[in-house]
């Protein structure tokens, strides 16, 4: 695993756009065609920007897959994450091949057919973030880090819920859903390549306890730390609780 440390979340955005890109340029020209997950949310709005600003990427030849979703609202809601992904990256790019989890209606249908279509080829990259209660995905502690399955339906606690209003997407707490369909951690896992888009100071609490305190299901995101391909994208912001030794113990080599 590497971290990142950019001055402003911008900057943050357009780097990991371009390592992003490049991978999705290496896998269309190894393979053929990329495979990715794509993830929501405040943190990624830069980054997605970035990304679906490129004219050198092939997107017909992107399968894309869904990382979470609520369950409970429409296709159409403004807070849901396939509006959000319509909007922000699908629109945008004209990527025909994706795989959006519709959370409103029977969700035991949506997680086991997008599932079987995610396992049928590895994925080449799964762009992520880390909620404020070190989530991955729509994994809260404690996460099950055992299951092989690709989607879960789970229970969404009050912090991540308390999230989501925090960050605009739903005007009180109530409004937020309880459950959710949501990517498995093991499943994450499986992706060659990972990149995780986590700036801002609610999130520095998070990013310490993930990436200075012990692996395991209370914290998530800590198990990116087992995932050699993966890249931590951090502001200062983010990065601010960090000490300077993990800092160090996780630095970019010289000159990459």
């Amino acid at each position: 695993m590497i971290i990142r440390v950019f001055e402003e979340k911008p900057a943050l955005g357009s780097a990991a756009a371009e390592q992003a890109g490049a991978a999705l340029r290496r896998a269309i020209l190894e393979r053929g065609r990329a495979r990715i997950i794509a993830a929501t949310g405040a943190a990624q709005l830069e980054f997605l920007d970035a990304l679906t600003s490129m004219e050198d990427i092939d997107w017909r030849r992107v399968e894309m897959f869904h990382l979470d979703e609520y369950i409970g609202l429409p296709i159409t809601h403004p807070a849901g994450f396939c509006n959000y992904l319509l909007k922000n990256f699908i629109h945008k790019t004209g990527i025909t091949k994706y795989h959006l989890l519709d959370g409103s209606g029977d969700a035991g249908e949506v997680v086991y057919r997008v599932g079987e279509a995610l396992k049928s080829a590895p994925i080449d990259i799964a762009f992520v973030g880390i909620g404020e209660n070190g989530h991955l995905a729509f994994n809260d502690p404690p996460a099950d880090f055992e299951t092989e399955e690709p989607y879960l339906i789970v229970e969404l606690d009050e912090a991540c819920r308390r999230q989501q209003v925090g960050e605009g997407w739903f005007a009180e707490l109530s409004e937020v859903p309880r459950q959710a369909i949501s990517m498995s951690v093991q499943q994450v896992l499986k992706a060659r390549e990972i990149i995780a888009i986590v700036p801002d100071t609610r999130k520095a609490p998070a990013v310490k306890l993930c990436f200075e305190g012990e692996i395991g299901p209370m914290a998530p995101a800590s198990v990116l730390r087992t995932h050699a391909g993966t890249t931590i994208y951090l502001d200062e912001k983010s990065a601010s609780l960090l000490s300077a030794e993990t800092r160090r113990a996780y630095a970019p080599a010289p000159g990459a």
